[in-house]
């Protein structure tokens, strides 16, 4: 047994902390809320005066979507200072991993099972980690 210390990323080669390291559960769930919030006013504009009910999960759907798949993080991750780390660097996550890496999100349960390394099923299912790009 070593006496270094375990953290999350660890195993993945990443630092402790600063630039690259894993993004902490309470920055990850903020910019979730945020994603949440902007979905919602998004399809109030299609919706007013009606409130947006669940039309919104779908905005959120293609938010999530294309802003992981084509940037690599979403408005929200972006204003908390987060961003995706693919397991194949260099290359964008692209439209059908970020897609199934979303809806296992939305079920909510997957996100909610994580790892060591902060990772939820959603995830792994996409070869993907949270980190700090700030």
């Amino acid at each position: 047994m070593s006496d270094e210390v375990e953290y999350p990323g660890a195993d993945l080669g990443l630092p402790r902390t600063g630039l690259g390291s894993v993004a902490t559960i309470g920055s990850r769930v903020l910019a979730l809320v945020i994603d949440c919030v902007l979905a919602g006013l998004i399809t109030w504009v299609f919706t007013a005066p009606e409130l947006p009910r669940n039309w919104s999960l779908l905005t959120l759907f293609v938010v999530y979507t294309v802003s992981t798949g084509f940037v690599g993080r979403t408005p929200g991750m972006t204003l908390m200072g987060l961003g995706l780390a693919a397991e194949v660097e260099g290359k964008p996550l692209g439209l059908p991993k970020a897609a199934i890496r979303t809806a296992l999100l939305m079920l909510l349960i997957p996100a909610v099972l994580i790892d060591q390394d902060r990772r939820g099923l959603h995830d792994k299912a996409a070869g993907t980690v949270v980190v700090n790009v700030r």
